[in-house]
């Protein structure tokens, strides 16, 4: 059994390779990052404030989780599509900073980690979720790559969203994400980093999983 970690910035690639070198590896993937996107989406959709740690603890009692055949299921409901805006962006960033949040996702994520291989990415898998996985990674890009890519994935979706903005909002993530008290995003020491600036995702994965093997 093997446990891989792969951390880093928004729009650094990381689901995208996790998912590559799951299938690769013939392994199950974790996409850490669509749990908080989900929990913050059902805030927005609730109507509940991240300063509402009341609202917000009664709300996680009755959230379920979970993936199935590369969906992601709230409450029983595929959300793939409304969880992947810049709003809801915003909302997972804000919400990971709540104590009750992480810990409730973290422990979700461990305990599907204690039975099977699985790859997860995130802020804080290397450094906090499984600070005793065989294999972590720590995938970054240049501010300006990382919100071309995700510009251009909104807009082959057919939202109508300016490049400007999509920088501003990777900018503003990546300070919520290193600045907050909470497993701050940072490389793990025993990280292997990787600058995907000019990479391709085959080129990416292949690295990844011939590191692996070498191990």
């Amino acid at each position: 059994m093997i446990r891989i970690a792969i951390d880093g910035p928004g729009g650094a690639g990381k689901s995208t390779i996790a998912k590559a070198v799951a299938k690769e590896l013939g392994i199950d993937y974790i996409d850490t990052g669509a749990m908080y996107r989900a929990v913050g989406y059902k805030m927005k959709k609730e109507g509940i404030s991240v300063d509402d740690e009341k609202r917000v603890g009664a709300m996680l009692e009755h959230t379920e989780i979970d993936f199935s055949g590369g969906d992601t299921l709230l409450d029983g409901t595929v959300v793939n599509e409304e969880i992947r805006t810049p709003e809801i962006a915003a909302a997972a960033s804000a919400c990971a900073a709540l104590p009750a949040v992480r810990s409730k996702l973290v422990d979700l994520q461990r305990r599907m980690a204690q039975t099977k291989s699985v790859i997860m990415d995130g802020r804080d898998i290397g450094t906090n979720v499984l600070t005793d996985a065989e294999f972590k990674f720590y995938m970054t890009a240049s501010a300006e790559e990382r919100a071309k890519r995700r510009f251009d994935e909104l807009i082959a979706k057919g939202d109508s969203v300016r490049y400007e903005d999509v920088l501003k909002d990777i900018e503003e993530r990546d300070r919520n994400d290193m600045t907050r008290k909470l497993n701050p995003l940072r490389k793990a020491e025993d990280a292997i980093e990787l600058d995907t600036t000019s990479m391709s995702i085959s080129e990416v994965t292949d690295r990844i999983v011939s590191e692996i093997k070498r191990g």
